[in-house]
């Protein structure tokens, strides 16, 4: 069964694409790769249970086990060491990818305080799209009494676009609710 995101993509969104940007073969057409999610923990590195919590969080929202990061290199100032647990991340692709997204734009993205959309310009330059999130409670999967602390997430929307416009495109077919620019 293919979610409902996915077959608005094939039905809606690449016959709006070819015809908007004219591309000669429907492979041309820009679609989602991956999503990443990525939490970062910095509390870690003196309270285990912390990060244990955190990826907790992170397999309920995503419905996927997440992979715990290290520290790549020493840093004095942090007091952290190389090797050492700081983090978390979930790598989404395929169906439960257009099932997460979907859920982020109609269900999450709406219970954000004080919304009025998200930046239109963190773009990378080569078609990727990066929104953090200051907070986990916004997604329903998440219990308010159940909660600890309340973390922020970095989530990272890696297209097939050759230029941010056509990614920018995508997204916006998608409904991602951008914000309006001119305020």
């Amino acid at each position: 069964m293919s979610s409902r995101l996915y077959d608005t993509y094939k039905d809606e969104i690449v016959p709006a694409m070819i015809k908007k940007f004219g591309y000669k073969n429907i492979m041309e057409v820009p679609k989602l790769a991956k999503v990443v999610v990525n939490m970062g923990v910095g509390e870690a590195k003196e309270n285990a249970k912390v990060l244990d919590s955190a990826v907790g969080d992170m397999e309920k929202i995503t419905g996927q086990k997440a992979v715990i990061t290290k520290a790549r290199k020493s840093v004095a100032n942090f007091k952290l060491r190389e090797g050492m647990p700081i983090g978390c991340k979930v790598t989404l692709r395929g169906q439960k990818m257009y099932e997460f997204v979907d859920r982020l734009i109609s269900l999450a993205l709406p219970r954000v305080r004080d919304f009025r959309g998200v930046n239109a310009n963190a773009f990378d330059g080569r078609g990727n799209y990066a929104l953090g999130i200051r907070e986990q409670l916004i997604f329903p999967e998440i219990e308010y009494d159940k909660i600890d602390k309340t973390r922020g997430m970095d989530i990272i929307f890696v297209t097939t676009a050759k230029t941010d416009e056509e990614a920018r495109e995508l997204l916006t077919l998608f409904n991602m609710p951008f914000e309006k620019s001119g305020n």
